[in-house]
């Protein structure tokens, strides 16, 4: 993932530096862009909930200011604010389920609690009083990947932040919007101890999938087809994730980022 973040930044950044030659903003711009990745590539290589947590925060704060690079146009406006509540949300359910994990595990390290995790043991116990705070953790980890990959009926703000750069669009269908898909599969041994959590993603990722890539059939504009091509995408990446095929679903993620940063 470090490599993956690092090559289409760089790319990114390069196209960037020649698609918007010329703009009065073009510095700031570069600068939020960078700024933004910094923080995508701090999510990848966190080893701490309260790290994750606020990689998770501030890269929805820089990608706000891009997706914001034209003030004065009326549909970015109103994308980046149904962008900023649904990511909002995402953040809030992200540290719930931090907290909650902390208080299961008595720890804030990642390394740590997963390996209680994977050894079946909750707060150096058995399932009891502890399994329903990871079950709660489970499920609000996964009302935050599904909010940040654009998940049925949330969706909508995704398919209308074409109003920004181009650049933006690749970075954000290519990389930010995988964000969710790397959530669970970096929290796995986690999710595993909810079955109910899993069996919602399969439901909710699945019906994603098949409605993104029906109504991709009816868009006659290219951009838009791309964005409701990446909900589709992002929905069979969840559904993976439901169905505990976590190294599928790293795959997806990987094949994704590089198809969508070409085509955009």
């Amino acid at each position: 993932m470090l490599v993956l973040v690092s090559f289409i930044g760089w790319i990114v950044v390069r196209y960037s530096t020649v698609y918007l030659d010329g703009e009065a903003r073009h510095g700031a711009f570069m600068g939020w862009l960078c700024l933004t990745l910094a923080m995508v590539l701090l999510l990848v290589i966190a080893g701490n909930l309260l790290q994750i947590v606020a990689a998770w925060i501030a890269t929805r704060l820089c990608l706000h200011r891009l997706l914001l690079f034209y003030p004065d146009r009326i549909a970015a406006q109103r994308a980046a604010r149904k962008k900023f509540v649904t990511a909002r949300l995402s953040d809030i359910a992200l540290a719930g389920g931090a907290v909650l994990l902390a208080l299961a595990y008595g720890t804030t390290d990642i390394a740590t609690l997963l390996d209680a995790a994977r050894a079946g043991q909750i707060g150096g116990q058995l399932a009891g009083h502890a399994s329903g705070l990871v079950t709660a953790a489970a499920g609000l980890i996964a009302i935050a990947a599904m909010l940040k990959s654009a998940q049925f009926p949330l969706h909508g703000w995704l398919t209308e932040v074409m109003e920004a750069p181009t650049p933006v669009s690749a970075l954000l269908h290519a990389g930010v919007v995988n964000a969710g898909g790397f959530l669970l599969i970096r929290f796995a041994d986690v999710m595993l101890l909810a079955p109910g959590v899993m069996a919602g993603l399969v439901v909710i990722g699945g019906f994603t999938a098949l409605f993104g890539g029906l109504v991709m059939l009816t868009q006659p504009a290219v951009k838009t087809s791309l964005a409701w091509s990446t909900v589709a995408q992002m929905g069979f990446m969840i559904m993976q994730c439901g169905l505990a095929l976590f190294p599928l679903a790293l795959l997806h993620i990987l094949a994704h980022s590089l198809y969508k940063a070409h085509s955009f």
